[in-house]
Formats: C-alpha cells, sequence, structure tokens
C-alpha cells in the first residue's frame, strides 16, 4: 500500500512540468481532483489521531504530514480558465475574478501544511492537534470563499 502511493506522488510530481499544458480544460479538472484526492487521504489519517479516532502513531503522522505538504503544491497548476462550474466541490467563478486573494489562501495552506509536517517529527500528540487545526482551518477558509458548497 505505501509503495502505491509513493508511485501515485513520484507520478504526479513528475506530471507538474506537463500541467501547465492541458490539452482540455477535463484534463485540469482530474489533475487537480487527482492531487486533492491524495491530500485529502492523508490528511484524514492525520486529523483521526488528532481527534482521537484512532491511537496516535507519531511516524504515521509524519509520513502522512510529509506527504500533505508535498500534495499540497501541485493542485494549483489545474486552476485554468474554464473549470469553474456550479456543481458540489467545483471551484466557483471568482477564483479568477479575485486570483490574487485565491493565490495568497493557497500559499497559506501551504505554510500550514508544511508547519504541520515539521511539527509531525516531533512526535507529539498535542502540538500535532495544535497544527492540525491551523492547517484544517486554512484549508477550510479557502474552501468557505473559492468552492462550492
Amino acid at each position: 500500500m505505501t509503495r502505491l502511493l509513493m508511485a501515485a506522488v513520484i507520478g504526479l510530481a513528475t506530471a507538474l512540468p506537463a500541467a501547465a499544458q492541458f490539452q482540455k480544460p477535463e484534463d485540469a479538472v482530474k489533475y487537480r481532483k487527482a492531487a486533492y484526492t491524495v491530500m485529502a487521504a492523508h490528511f484524514g489519517r492525520i486529523g483521526a489521531m488528532a481527534q482521537g479516532r484512532v491511537p496516535f502513531d507519531g511516524a504515521a503522522a509524519a509520513a502522512n504530514a510529509a506527504i500533505v505538504a508535498q500534495m499540497s503544491t501541485l493542485p494549483f497548476a489545474g486552476f485554468v480558465e474554464g473549470t469553474s462550474g456550479t456543481e458540489k466541490g467545483s471551484p466557483k467563478g471568482n477564483v479568477w475574478t479575485e486570483r490574487v486573494k485565491f493565490d495568497a489562501a493557497a500559499r497559506k495552506m501551504q505554510d500550514e501544511v508544511a508547519s504541520l509536517a515539521s511539527v509531525a517529527r516531533a512526535n507529539n500528540l498535542d502540538q500535532l492537534k495544535t497544527a492540525f487545526g491551523s492547517a484544517a482551518a486554512a484549508c477550510k477558509a479557502c474552501h468557505d470563499d473559492f468552492r462550492n458548497p
């Protein structure tokens, strides 16, 4: 399972240069959804520990946080004109009309998940809970402003 996840991360990372040259808008959508899917899966594993739903495992938290931090750099190449929509989870049109604000929110999330990855390496559940809460708040803020509910 770990090898499969690492292969997915490596595959997405090597696809980044090609991401700027999507052939069709739906290719950009698939790309960003794939990146977010991997990111969400690993973020959820950390959240389960932070919320006490599963036992805390410092090594697993650190590994998952590292993947989240790496994945956080990928989806934004897939936000190209013509890929907003009205369906649940799609980007609102203001992603493009308020691009500076959107990019700032993306950087805030990336900074928070980088901090989460750093904290996770310390193997301290209380610190992890705090960092996870900050990262989750950054994600939610962007969703609230730029994602269809």
